[in-house]
């Protein structure tokens, strides 16, 4: 335990501490971003990112994931500083963070077993399309100097890692770039006009709300959501950077820290927050491995606020756009064009349905909560097949094979005769499996329909399982068994 939190910490030092300061950089046009969408002071996101990224990297279950404020999250929140104000967002984080830790403790990350690789492929190119699109008004329609600078960004991103790879490309082109605009004089949009940022750090405070059941009443929905849509965002970007780094992580302690991240965060004026698919893949991809980088992402943030804030608001937001870009194409998976060819025809309508709801709504959740229902649906459809084969022998015979449930119980009643007369019947399940009390129903209808006519019948085959649910509730084995009346 203590080899492994020391190679957590200190094994990959060097890139840890450069693609921390890289995306401390790049989280500040879009803390001040999100902070804008959800209607309070830039400081409110800045804050929260400096806060999360800290806490998180020494409780999270995830080394190298980046957490901070993000736009999912700022969607939620919307109607509830609209209404009420930011007291009550805070309050509301606080709750965040309560619901969280719960669902840690109670050990809800299992639910991700749930979620089908075809809804995964959807949400990483969803939030890549999202990245992208978020980039467009910073750099589309301003001046042909933003294209360039946008170019450039994007040449010396690629190009520059042939020949020099200690320091991340990224970075080498904030620096290089910041400089030329600064004494150039170039006419081209900075971090400035997004949001005033104070140099100041944050401080203690409660929430000036009533701490009543009033109020409870208020945030409470507001929570709850921004729980569930953390969560959920933060255990698929954990996948992600899971794959990405050939690693495992604990996702019930991602769970407790992502919680524990917001409940105090909500005491230092600060919004809720996740995990950033974004910014995690720029600290991966820029050498980022360890709790270091998100530690050091997250100081360094208020350092560049505190110290720097005359120089980071001068800071080209075409230089960013370009590493944004960069990050919307790395986090795209371009094999999935191979994959719609290859896949079943459902898996692909999933993942594509997925892409289309999530940038259509610019929610994750409801992204991945239509991909998962839908794949549900394509699953019940697709073994609600079931087969029954009718044979003359000694007896009349019905041989059963698939699954009996609530969604084939249609199905099985019509493959049956029930004209005969005077018979026996013998209905064989070797090759089938009962799943509910729906399916003992329509065996206690085909049954008790034949015995309407004096055959005997038979049921024979029965796995354990299907048996024990039919001795639990079948009505057929009850000698003066009769067909329910609807």
């Amino acid at each position: 335990m203590t080899q492994s939190l020391k190679t957590q910490w200190f094994g990959n030092i060097r890139g840890d501490i450069l693609s921390g300061i890289l995306v401390a950089i790049a989280l500040i046009p879009e803390a001040i971003a999100f902070s804008i969408i959800a209607g309070v002071d830039p400081m409110v996101g800045l804050y929260a990112s400096f806060s999360i990224a800290v806490i998180i990297a020494f409780v999270g279950g995830r080394p190298g994931m980046i957490s901070a404020a993000t736009g999912a999250m700022a969607l939620l929140m919307v109607p509830l500083v609209r209404d009420h104000g930011l007291e009550y967002l805070l309050a509301a984080t606080i709750l965040t963070g309560v619901i969280q830790i719960l669902f840690g403790v109670f050990k809800v990350a299992r639910v991700m077993k749930f979620i089908p690789r075809a809804v995964m492929i959807g949400f990483v190119n969803a939030l890549a399309i999202l990245i992208f699109m978020a980039q467009v008004p910073h750099f589309i329609g301003i001046n042909n100097m933003t294209y360039l600078f946008v170019g450039i960004t994007l040449a010396i991103i690629y190009i520059v890692p042939r020949f020099f790879k200690a320091i991340p490309a990224p970075l080498i082109a904030l620096v290089v770039l910041t400089a030329v605009t600064i004494y150039s004089g170039f006419e081209l949009r900075t971090v400035g006009d997004l949001g005033t940022i104070s140099q100041t750090l944050p401080s203690f405070l409660l929430p000036d709300v009533p701490f009543n059941l009033e109020t409870l009443s208020i945030i409470f929905p507001y929570s709850l959501a921004l729980a569930i849509v953390g969560l959920l965002e933060s255990l698929l970007t954990a996948n992600i950077v899971d794959d990405m780094t050939d690693t495992t992580s604990d996702k019930n302690k991602e769970a407790r820290g992502q919680g524990i991240a917001n409940f105090v965060t909500g005491f230092f004026g600060g919004m809720a927050g996740c995990a950033m698919i974004g910014q995690s893949v720029i600290n991966v991809k820029s050498g980022g491995r360890g709790r270091l980088s998100a530690l050091v992402a997250g100081t360094f943030l208020m350092f560049l606020i505190i110290v720097l804030g005359n120089v980071v608001v001068q800071i080209p937001m075409p230089v960013l756009v370009g590493i944004m870009i960069m990050v919307s194409i790395g986090t795209f998976d371009w094999a999935s064009f191979t994959y719609l060819k290859k896949a079943p025809k459902t898996d692909s309508i999933v993942m594509v349905a997925t892409v289309a709801i999530v940038v259509y709504t610019h929610d994750l959740s409801i992204g991945v909560l239509a991909g998962v229902l839908l794949s549900a649906i394509f699953f019940v459809s697709k073994i609600s097949k079931i087969k029954v084969e009718k044979r003359l022998l000694d007896a009349t015979q019905y041989r059963v094979e698939g699954q009996l449930f609530f969604a084939s119980v249609e199905d099985f009643l019509e493959k049956f005769d029930f004209d005969i007369e005077r018979e026996k019947v013998i209905i064989d399940f070797t090759d089938a499996h009962i799943w509910d009390d729906s399916g003992v129903g329509a065996i206690d209808r085909v049954v008790l329909k034949f015995r309407e006519n004096a055959n005997e019948v038979e049921v024979t085959g029965l796995d354990a399982g299907s048996q024990k649910l039919v001795d639990q509730l079948a009505i057929f084995k009850s000698s003066n068994a009769k067909l329910p009346t609807h």
